[in-house]
């Protein structure tokens, strides 16, 4: 029993050595010797099984791993594969030091999978400038500002846009010179009073009553008459009824007239269309008195029928041809190419601007 116990002890013993074996770290410092102020990178290395982990030790920024050196920067873990399923990370600590003495660093101690291993201690050699505070007439003064020389290379780009802007704006020039010369086709929509159509009818009849007053009462005088005197009637009964009165014969508008439901005695109106009739196709005469009865008839027709509350006010819109349409469409494109190339330079102006300003300050 003391046997087993013995050998277990050492299998334990070797196995321990041989997990030690796996892990090495070592710390490399580049270069062992500054000046006062200069910086120094100690690299700390960590080789282990691949799948291992790793904690580097964390420096805040002007922590002191030592009194008089401090840790400015640190970098993140790097890894490199090597051979036989091992793998290398390391981690770059940026060092500083203001006192000219040597130092001595401790070890970095890195956990591998929770258990520390510990590299070696390193030295910092941190040396001071001579100054000859005996002859102060060496030292040089301050330089003054100097002027950094012209490179094209920081103008180039700036110069090229400046020249692509000024083409841009010569092209959007041009564009808005064929805007403003091709004057822009406006139709607007217009409100005409028009007169309705009893108020259209009576101003017909009131014309054609002065017109047979001055002309002689001959055959072709009471046929112009009579059919001016229909015509104006016809309008007014196909506004006024809403059928086409004038491609109708006389009778068929008496008809119609008839099963009109607000229509009134038509006898009147009946024996005006026959007389008209008679007058245009039959070279019938009448006589004055019945041509004054006829026109008293048309008129007391039109007063009976008409409709006093219509609308008086009619809206016009306009209508375009083909050809206006598609100007129109073309200046609406020309505006947005004008538009667009007008923000295009204002953009290229700014960013020139802003150039200009960082290479000059």
């Amino acid at each position: 029993m003391k046997r087993l116990i013995s050998l277990i002890f050492i299998a334990v013993g070797a196995l321990t050595a041989m997990a030690q074996n796996n892990v090495s770290v070592e710390a490399r410092i580049d270069p062992i010797e500054i000046l006062v102020g200069q910086q120094v990178k100690v690299t700390v290395t960590a080789m282990m099984e691949e799948g291992a982990q790793a904690e580097f030790p964390v420096f805040r920024p002007q922590q002191q791993i030592t009194p008089g050196v401090e840790v400015l920067s640190s970098t993140g873990q790097q890894v490199h594969t090597v051979d036989n399923g091992y793998v290398e990370r390391s981690v770059d600590y940026i060092l500083t030091s203001f006192d000219d003495t040597l130092y001595y660093l401790p070890p970095f101690v890195v956990k591998v999978d929770g258990k520390p291993y510990e590299s070696k201690s390193l030295a910092l050699k941190v040396l001071t400038v001579e100054v000859d505070t005996l002859h102060p007439e060496n030292f040089f003064p301050a330089k003054g500002v100097q002027q950094n020389p012209f490179l094209w290379e920081e103008w180039s780009l700036s110069f090229w846009l400046s020249v692509a802007m000024l083409l841009l704006l010569a092209a959007d020039y041009y564009f808005y010179l064929r805007l403003r010369d091709n004057k822009p086709i406006v139709k607007r929509i217009s409100l005409v009073k028009r007169l309705l159509p009893h108020q259209r009818a009576m101003k017909e009849i009131e014309t054609l009553r002065a017109e047979h007053r001055m002309n002689d009462d001959n055959q072709e005088s009471q046929k112009a008459y009579y059919t001016k005197l229909t015509d104006a009637l016809r309008k007014y009964i196909e506004e006024r009824y809403a059928f086409s009165a004038m491609e109708m014969t006389s009778s068929e508008i008496i008809d119609r007239l008839t099963k009109s439901p607000d229509a009134k005695s038509l006898d009147e109106l009946r024996q005006l269309f026959q007389t008209a009739d008679l007058v245009k196709f039959a070279k019938y005469s009448t006589l004055i008195n019945e041509n004054d009865a006829n026109l008293m008839s048309a008129i007391e027709f039109i007063n009976e029928t008409k409709i006093e509350n219509q609308q008086a006010v009619e809206v016009v819109k306009p209508e375009f041809t083909q050809e206006e349409i598609r100007s129109k469409k073309e200046r609406k494109v020309l505006k947005w190419v004008v538009g667009g190339i007008a923000a295009i330079c204002l953009a290229l102006m700014l960013f020139i601007i802003s150039q200009i300003y960082i290479l000059l300050v």
